[in-house]
């Protein structure tokens, strides 16, 4: 899916030589990419945020949660074809679940709003999924990944938590609770993303391993929040992650159980009264 760019061949249809988007001058790849971005009242951030966006980006998906400062306007100034969506609901993950409906684009990318995060990083995780992978899983902790904002008490706790994910659901994460992430659009049928706050990126890594993904993590670092500050609360929103980690693991022992029973009243024939009869039939013909 991905292709040298070379000059379009005389007599070729320049049609044709337009479906390809430059990335460098030997690369260019064919899938639109979105870029979606939660904000609400990021106004200060945005030029740092939008000068680091690729050019050969299809499109960019911004969800305003009912800013109250100018964060719309600047982001129109910006980004001329910038498509401007109006959450409806609360929370982080309610934003990324309606940028996400609102793209038009065959991979999306997920961008913070406060400047933390380096668009340029997007080749990274837009190269993974065309040569193969399902998620482009951004980590601070990869091998020539970082942090500048993260205290020894998220740290440790992020490190807890990523530890019982990879042991309860066969994961080999680094990193949890970063948002920075890609994917194939298709993916979305795969994991029904239904959670409202922060811990809506947990919910994505989990569901990922259970539909049984391809995933590769890209090296990220994530810089200090230029301006603002982050509605993030480091034990209120643990606690969510938290809950959120029992509740899949709960569902997949239910899902087990019912996989289970069914495979059981499929293999005894006392639990099928058709297939019981027919056995009948069968031994009575027999004597």
């Amino acid at each position: 899916m991905s292709s040298v760019l070379r000059p379009a061949a005389s007599g070729q249809d320049p049609l044709m030589s337009a479906i390809y988007r430059p990335i460098s001058s030997h690369l260019a790849i064919t899938p639109p990419v979105s870029v979606v971005i939660p904000a609400m009242n990021e106004a200060e951030n945005l030029p740092y945020v939008f000068k680091t966006l690729p050019a050969w980006i299809h499109e960019v998906v911004l969800v305003d949660g009912n800013s109250t400062d100018n964060t719309v306007e600047v982001a129109r100034e910006l980004w001329p074809g910038v498509k401007v969506v109006e959450q409806q609901g609360k929370g982080k993950g309610d934003a990324l679940i309606t940028g996400f409906e609102a793209c038009s684009g065959d991979i999306i990318v997920m961008v913070d709003a406060d400047g933390s995060a380096d668009g340029h990083e997007i080749v990274s995780y837009v190269s993974a999924l065309v040569s193969g992978a399902d998620f482009a899983k951004g980590s601070r902790f990869a091998n020539g990944g970082g942090t500048d904002d993260m205290t020894f008490i998220r740290k440790l706790g992020n490190w807890a938590l990523c530890t019982i994910v990879n042991r309860k659901f066969g994961a080999r994460y680094t990193d949890l609770c970063y948002g920075y992430n890609a994917f194939w659009r298709h993916c979305l049928d795969k994991i029904d993303l239904d959670c409202t706050g922060f811990e809506i990126e947990t919910l994505i890594n989990i569901r990922v391993v259970k539909a049984g993904l391809k995933v590769q993590e890209i090296p990220s670092h994530e810089y200090l929040r230029i301006h603002g500050t982050s509605n993030l609360r480091a034990v209120r929103d643990g606690i969510r992650v938290l809950k959120v980690i029992l509740k899949e693991r709960s569902n997949r022992r239910a899902l087990r159980r019912r996989s289970h029973s069914t495979m059981i009243d499929t293999l005894d024939p006392q639990r099928d009264p058709q297939l019981d009869a027919q056995l009948n039939s069968v031994r009575g013909e027999v004597s």
